[in-house]
């Protein structure tokens, strides 16, 4: 996926696009706002997430650029609405913006990104498949461990004692990623995983360190 998305960018450099820079919470789109544009991440990580129906926030993924991130909806029309709100998670990310419709006529017109949205889709489905296995078979607990598990998977850098996941991430984004519906519930579970030498945590409490990834790994597991 990571060298399709590189040819991806690549690809829309050649044509002109900019790059546009946000930091670190501003927003590149809102969910169900009409947008013109299809957004593609140069560098960076953001995080997704839908508004539900009584108002409260449900964290879909996070999306480590260089990746697509807004191709959901149809192919035709030169306005769709956004799929989900998109924030900035790290310092800061870099993204182009393509219209919709020129975007999907070179996609049309090119086999390789052809190939690159195809992948888009698959590890969409793939990612969202494996967050509902450990999301629904274990529990609260289980919910927490698995994705504690899968950000070192994917963000967790060596230091001592362990692995640090290197993003800011509170009880309540855990919560939201979740589905749990208060922080005092996840701040019970991170606790108990401290207790047990499983996690500890440094700069007030928004960057967690893995010590036991084997452990975590078992929510994972089923």
């Amino acid at each position: 996926m990571a060298e399709e998305s590189r040819y991806l960018v690549d690809y829309l450099r050649k044509k002109g696009f900019a790059q546009t820079r946000k930091l670190r919470h501003e927003y590149l789109s809102y969910y169900g706002l009409d947008q013109e544009y299809v957004c593609v991440l140069v560098s960076g990580v953001v995080k997704t997430s839908v508004t539900l129906r009584e108002g409260s926030e449900f964290n879909i993924f996070y999306i480590k650029g260089p990746s697509p991130v807004s191709l959901l909806r149809d192919e035709v029309s030169n306005r769709a609405k956004a799929p989900f709100t998109v924030r900035v998670e790290s310092d800061e990310a870099l993204y182009m913006r393509i219209p919709r419709v020129a975007f999907w006529d070179y996609v049309n017109e090119d086999p390789l990104l052809l190939g690159c949205v195809k992948d888009y889709y698959r590890s969409s489905l793939e990612e969202t498949l494996y967050r509902m296995r450990y999301l629904t078979m274990n529990g609260k607990v289980g919910a927490v461990g698995g994705f504690l598990y899968d950000l070192n998977e994917r963000f967790g850098a060596p230091c001592e004692g362990g692995s640090l996941i290197t993003l800011d991430i509170t009880n309540e984004d855990i919560a939201q990623f979740c589905g749990i519906s208060s922080r005092s519930s996840v701040n019970r579970i991170l606790r108990g995983f401290r207790e047990k030498g499983v996690i500890s945590t440094r700069e007030r409490g928004t960057r967690i360190v893995v010590h036991d990834k084997e452990r975590l790994e078992r929510y994972v597991m089923g």
